[in-house]
């Protein structure tokens, strides 16, 4: 895998206006490594898929979705095939009102064409005039829009974190919930309270995130349906693509077009 610096010296020089945006293509199996910024970030993927680790979880982002990083966030990004991608800086005192935990939105069409107007200005120009009237209804929209469910929250727990990320390792083999429990020393009843506690959701839900999240990437590099499902240990494809519909509310094929 190929590791590059992604803008983490960004922004350079004197800055204008509240935020700041960039346009580049990334290429694939690339990761910037660990880094942090001052400023917030959005993440907007046109074409391609990137996952985003932090401390708490990882976020994928598949085409026309984009991840919001509060300032400050440590994380990584891997860049799962060739990427287009814009990058919008939010500066840290304009981020205050804006959500103070990272995750997923769906770009509105709304919002894409306010991005893509933006940043047909100089930079130069963003401070004041019309660049900066479209800044602040971006801004205003990043308030408003839902989350999408493509987080992977990681416990903190030494024992379920060791856990978790064997699982993540190798999402075929998931142990049964007795197992998993026997591994961390705990109770069945203990294990699953503690779980919930630290990740929001049961182990059982917890594992098939997982493998969905898995699934992405796997399809985001051009995998097929079959392929996919045969590589996570579903009972066959019908079985994968109905899973997929429930979580996500389409096909794998209508999801990536």
């Amino acid at each position: 895998m190929t590791i590059h610096p992604e803008l983490s010296e960004f922004p350079k020089g004197p800055v204008s206006g509240p935020l700041i945006g960039y346009a580049r293509t990334e290429p694939g199996n690339s990761t910037n490594g660990w880094h942090a910024h001052d400023a917030a970030q959005l993440f907007h993927v046109v074409k391609g898929a990137i996952a985003i680790d932090t401390q708490d979880g990882t976020f994928f982002v598949p085409p026309e979705r984009a991840v919001w990083l509060p300032p400050r966030v440590s994380h990584q990004t891997r860049y799962l095939n060739e990427t287009e991608i814009r990058y919008i800086y939010v500066q840290y005192d304009a981020a205050q009102d804006l959500p103070q935990t990272p995750h997923v939105l769906q770009v509105t069409t709304l919002l894409r064409e306010l991005i893509l107007e933006f940043m047909s200005y100089p930079r130069s120009e963003t401070e004041g005039g019309a660049a900066a009237r479209i800044a602040s209804v971006i801004l205003d929209q990043l308030k408003m829009l839902p989350a999408a469910p493509l987080q992977l929250p990681m416990p903190q727990d030494s024992r379920l974190r060791d856990l978790c990320s064997g699982i993540i390792r190798c999402p075929a083999n998931q142990p049964s919930l007795a197992e998993a429990a026997s591994r961390c020393v705990m109770s069945v009843r203990s294990f699953e309270r503690k779980i919930g506690g630290e990740t929001g959701m049961s182990y059982r839900t917890w594992c098939r995130q997982v493998k969905l999240f898995r699934a992405l990437e796997m399809l985001a590099d051009g995998g097929t349906v079959s392929e996919v499902s045969h590589r996570l240990g579903y009972e066959g494809p019908s079985a994968f693509v109905a899973t997929f519909k429930k979580a996500f509310g389409v096909t794998p094929g209508r999801y990536f077009s």
